[in-house]
């Protein structure tokens, strides 16, 4: 099934969906207000758990609920609701006139979702994209064997235990005193609130925001492997060759065609209604390029598969370009393993 493109604008739209289309900057992303509805409502299940745990569940039975309150958040909202974020932070959702609203994803949904306010916007924005997978990149993959556990755990736990330091330290050394504030007021609001709701329900705060917050940074870790797994050491700063994008898959009709991460690097702010139509129309480019496209994966499982050393099943998925080189399967996988070796830091 193809990935989704522009979305259909009613022409005569419900009484809610005229007022927010009122008040959004695109039309095409009524969607992600339709989400935070959605959001909200799990947001509000999770809260209940607080009641839930003091008045009528207790022992084994909370842990249940629990369960189920998490079944919900992971099937439902939690995926959609981080690429909301995602899209949301590189083009500003709500005009100017209600530019308040804009806070509501970050600081009001965000920290039921897993992150915490601002960190995720100054890591991506401010130092990810600048950087580009470069060795001056808190999230850079390049020093590392990309298909081996051992070194994405070194780069997990790296990121898990000092990104609280290495992120304002990194603002700091270029002078974005702002940008080191701001990490730090959101990540000590959120740790300040959590351990406040710990002293009052220490179960519902472990289900609702704690485990979220260790479940997400480590999805985004894993992710952010796979995008810059594939990186071409006599060009790693070509995002045609130090990013992969997956086309055709459930990921990307659930999650705003965020496979297409190559372009996502060489124009930031497309629309993402608009990726699968960039790709047909320039696949001469992509090929000239020799980028690596995968079909029908996700980088979730792109990452699995090589932390599994399962070659032949991505290598089955890459697409042939044209202008690309033609290449059997063993040569696909010996052109994916070049590209998985750790790239020093130049002397």
């Amino acid at each position: 099934m193809a990935d989704p493109g522009p979305p259909t604008i009613p022409a005569q739209p419900a009484p809610w969906d005229a007022l927010a289309l009122r008040l959004i900057n695109d039309p095409r992303d009524l969607t992600f207000v339709h989400l935070m509805a959605a959001c909200a409502t799990t947001a509000l299940l999770g809260l209940s758990l607080y009641p839930i745990s003091k008045l009528w569940l207790t022992g084994p039975w909370f842990w249940a609920a629990g369960v189920v309150y998490l079944a919900i958040w992971g099937l439902w909202t939690v995926d959609r609701f981080i690429l909301m974020l995602h899209c949301t932070s590189h083009r500003i959702l709500f005009r100017r006139e209600v530019g308040w609203l804009n806070q509501v994803i970050p600081w009001v949904l965000g920290p039921f979702f897993g992150e915490t306010p601002q960190t995720y916007f100054c890591h991506h924005m401010g130092m990810h994209h600048p950087e580009n997978n470069l060795h001056d990149d808190l999230s850079s993959t390049m020093p590392y064997q990309r298909d081996r556990l051992s070194h994405w755990l070194r780069y997990y736990l790296r990121f898990m235990t000092l990104v609280l330091i290495e992120l304002p330290l990194y603002f700091l050394r270029r002078g974005q005193r702002k940008m080191a504030a701001r990490t730090l007021l959101g990540e000590g609001s959120y740790w300040l609130v959590v351990g406040l709701l710990a002293y009052v329900d220490w179960r519902a705060t472990l289900v609702v925001f704690v485990i979220p917050v260790l479940m997400v940074r480590t999805l985004m870790m894993a992710g952010n492997w796979a995008q810059h797994a594939f990186v071409d050491a006599s060009d790693p700063n070509c995002a045609y060759r130090n990013s992969i994008t997956c086309i055709d898959s459930r990921y990307n009709r659930r999650c705003f065609n965020d496979g297409y991460h190559i372009h996502h690097h060489v124009k930031a702010r497309c629309h993402w209604s608009e990726y699968p139509g960039e790709f047909a129309a320039n696949q001469a480019l992509y090929g000239e390029k020799d980028a690596i496209i995968f079909r029908g994966l996700d980088f979730f499982i792109v990452w699995a598969l090589l932390m599994t050393g399962r070659y032949r099943t991505l290598a089955k998925a890459m697409v042939e370009l044209p202008g690309a080189p033609e290449r059997t399967i063993d040569e696909r996988i010996a052109f994916m393993r070049s590209r998985l070796r750790p790239i020093p830091r130049a002397s």
